[in-house]
């Protein structure tokens, strides 16, 4: 596959013609597309795939697309003018008209199918033909790939329109959902946390969808009320979509022998995996055996430090199965998510995500990802013994590498230069103790306060006598190390560019998308600069908005402190 240039094209992209210019489409190039898949896309009904790397399909048009929003901090790095987003045959494209393509882009896009597992258990019952072969992008729609700036970007509509995989939805998005994925996108990446990116968020001003969702003031655990919610698309981008549960697709194929080309489309997709993203760090040169091995330590190291990163911002991925683990190491899939607030260890915001992919159990959850793809790739070195045990020297070391890069976290977050576990351990228990405000304490204490009063302002719940005194015995010996480290202006910046003071506040985004069903985008605006600057001072207006503790009356409150996946 012919890699991008490495030399950028400073040329400002300023019209639709130049964009499709960009159009690159080496998955489609390089990969097989399914055997009984039709020419021209029209594939919109859920059936089996049985082999292929993707299915050819076009997405479904969303009536009078209305433009909400568009990443101006990533059309800058695509080298987009700005005004594109509002060009018509762009907002046509992007709506999911792809007969707004022209030369050299295609006129159909293609979904890609992927295995379930769950905690290294692998499931096959979600699929509706029982056999795992209906399972895979059902709403998810690739509908162009390019290079820009010497980078290929993949750009997906989510909420497109059924695919073969829809097994039998609409394979539409809500508003609701829309907006948090464009917003939870920008504000990860501003975070410094790798992921999906934002491209453009457009809403029809005539189709609807009917979902489960919660009625006002609800309290109630599960969605109390069906609701018919405005269609909307929202475009994502990455260097590529591939999952580590589309690797394992193709190896349980390969294992079960369920047809004659399935291990050689299992090396197909690895080595595509490998030119997609990690062509800057693996040596094409090497013999494949070695590519595989550097394949896997480096997903390693990006995935551990990926959830390491997760802990430090307070995210909580909420359904962390193999199909929403991204084989290129960065976050993927923005429906079940949350921030936490009022700190938790088992917080868990998606009420069909359980405690086994709560907060603190994230790096658990990704050893057991870590381990289906290490299982996904062994079949391609089947006949090297030796290769086989440097592979799974690679998986026995998981857990270590994780708790390097959580001690190397914690440590950051506290301004220490190393991790100091007997402050770590009563910390977490002060925290526990005190109900605070994870974003807001880790903040208040990057300004390296001599007493707990400025602490307290990130406190949920009135603390005893005996319990501030145990507060002030932690400070001070947490003062005393710091100070062994670095002196305390130095450690306090070091703090605070990595301890944001803005976080994702549920009850914040849900007057945005509430609004936007109404025609005002006000909000979603306003979010979209707030989020895009988490470690800056802002106005004193927007401190006193949006840096305040949980008000009481969203306490478990259905659709804000929890919530079913929100499509």
């Amino acid at each position: 596959m012919t890699q991008p240039s490495s030399s950028p094209d400073n040329k400002k992209v300023t019209t639709f013609d130049e964009f499709v210019q960009r159009a690159d489409y080496s998955l489609m190039e390089n990969l097989n597309a399914d055997p009984d898949a039709t020419a021209d896309g029209d594939d919109h009904r859920a059936r089996p795939v049985f082999s292929g790397h993707f299915v050819p399909v076009t997405p479904t048009p969303i009536g009078q697309p209305e433009y909400i929003a568009h990443s101006g901090s990533f059309f800058h790095e695509l080298g987009l003018s700005d005004e594109l987003a509002r060009d018509p045959n762009f907002i046509q494209l992007f709506s999911g008209d792809i007969s707004a393509a022209r030369g050299p882009m295609r006129n159909v896009g293609w979904a890609t199918g992927y295995a379930l597992s769950i905690y290294g258990t692998e499931y096959i019952q979600q699929c509706p033909f029982g056999t795992g072969n209906g399972y895979g992008d059902g709403r998810a729609i690739s509908i162009f790939e390019g290079v820009f700036n010497g980078q290929r970007w993949e750009m997906q509509l989510k909420g497109g329109g059924p695919t073969p995989y829809c097994r039998g939805a609409d394979g539409r998005a809500v508003l609701r959902s829309s907006v948090r994925e464009f917003l939870a996108q920008e504000y990860m990446h501003a975070l410094g946390v790798p992921t999906s990116r934002s491209l453009t968020l457009y809403v029809s001003k005539t189709d609807t969808v009917a979902r489960p969702w919660y009625s006002n003031d609800s309290h109630s655990f599960d969605p109390d009320i069906i609701t018919d919610n405005p269609v909307a698309i929202s475009t994502r981008v990455a260097p590529s979509f591939l999952r580590v549960g589309q690797i394992e697709l193709f190896a349980r194929r390969a294992r079960n022998k369920a047809h004659e080309n399935a291990l050689d489309e299992l090396r197909m997709i690895v080595t595509h995996l490998i030119a997609r993203e990690y062509h800057n760090e693996i040596d094409s040169s090497l013999d494949f055996t070695d590519q595989v091995m550097e394949l896997a330590r480096l997903f390693r190291q990006r995935l551990t430090a990926l959830v390491a990163n997760w802990v430090r911002v307070g995210y909580c991925q909420g359904n962390f199965n193999s199909d929403n683990c991204a084989a290129g190491g960065f976050t993927l899939d923005y429906g079940p998510f949350g921030f936490c607030e009022i700190f938790d260890p088992e917080f868990q915001p998606w009420t069909g995500g359980g405690q086994h992919f709560s907060f603190f159990n994230q790096p658990t959850a990704a050893e057991a990802n870590f381990h289906m793809f290490w299982a996904a790739i062994r079949p391609l070195l089947a006949d090297d013994n030796e290769a086989l045990e440097r592979l799974d020297q690679i998986r026995r070391d998981f857990q270590e590498v994780m708790q390097d890069q959580l001690h190397y976290v914690w440590a950051a977050k506290l301004g220490l230069t190393e991790f100091n576990l007997d402050l770590f351990r009563e910390l977490v228990t002060l925290m526990s103790r005190s109900e605070v405000d994870y974003t807001m304490f880790f903040r208040e204490l990057s300004h390296i306060p001599e007493d707990i009063t400025a602490l307290k302002k990130s406190f949920y719940v009135e603390t005893s006598s005996a319990l501030d005194e145990k507060w002030r015995s932690w400070l001070s010996s947490w003062r005393e190390q710091v100070l062994a480290d670095n002196d305390l202006s130095t450690a306090s910046d070091k703090m605070k560019r990595v301890n944001p003071k803005y976080a994702w506040r549920e009850w914040l985004i849900v007057p945005a998308y509430q609004q936007a069903t109404q025609g005002d985008y006000t909000l979603i605006n306003e979010l979209q600069e707030v989020l895009g600057h988490p470690y800056d001072e802002q106005s004193t207006d927007i401190e006193e908005k949006y840096y305040r503790l949980r008000p009481k009356e969203y306490f478990n409150s259905g659709g804000v402190s929890h919530y079913s996946c929100s499509s």
